[in-house]
């Protein structure tokens, strides 16, 4: 494991691991640009898109090719094929659509990663049903009033949707407590999923 591996997220540290050096990449959402400054610096060619203005600025003043846009809307400006990876890191849920984010991950890129917090790990289960309530997590940090997320995916829920889509499933890491669990039923057992998919 790397200096740039340990500093970034789990999943994003496996991202890191699996996007070869002279590759190009496009991270969807790309918020501070952790990601893309480690793939820089592993010789990819990474490219971003971001919502925020604010983080846009900040990834330009680290020297970070990224636009400010949104995801939902501005991935179709992209041409067919212009990246070998796409890259969607905890922003599936946020999408207005999934389904067509999907799509356009794997239009734009041969390859994609996406990462989501996963809606049935126990913990929420466990939430909702002693509070009844939705529950706000490390990973989910905000009340469900002021949350961005829209569309509540869990691991089978992102499984059943990339059947449906005729999307294959390369890999997949699940996640809990910042650390790697196993597959075995990882629907309840990780709090955040992470899938190649192709």
């Amino acid at each position: 494991m790397t200096e740039a591996d340990t500093a970034l997220r789990p999943d994003l540290a496996v991202i890191l691991r699996r996007v070869e050096a002279g590759s190009r990449a496009l991270d969807v959402g790309c918020g501070d640009g952790a990601l893309m400054a480690a793939l820089r610096a592993k010789g990819v060619d990474a490219r971003g898109i971001e919502i925020d203005g604010a983080l846009v600025a900040d990834c330009v003043g680290q020297g970070l090719s990224v636009v400010q846009g949104d995801a939902d809307r501005d991935l179709t400006f992209y041409p067919d094929g212009a990246f070998d990876y796409a890259i969607l890191s905890q922003t599936l849920q946020t999408a207005e659509r999934p389904d067509k984010m999907l799509r356009e991950l794997l239009r734009v890129g041969r390859r994609a990663f996406v990462s989501f917090p996963n809606f049935a790990y126990w913990r929420m289960r466990w939430a909702l049903l002693s509070r009844g309530r939705m529950p706000v997590t490390r990973h989910l940090p905000v009340s469900w009033y002021a949350t961005q997320n829209i569309h509540h995916v869990t691991v089978k829920d992102f499984e059943a949707l990339a059947d449906e889509l005729g999307v294959a499933i390369e890999r997949r890491w699940f996640f809990t407590n910042e650390r790697a669990v196993g597959e075995a039923q990882a629907n309840w057992r990780a709090e955040y999923a992470l899938f190649e998919v192709s």
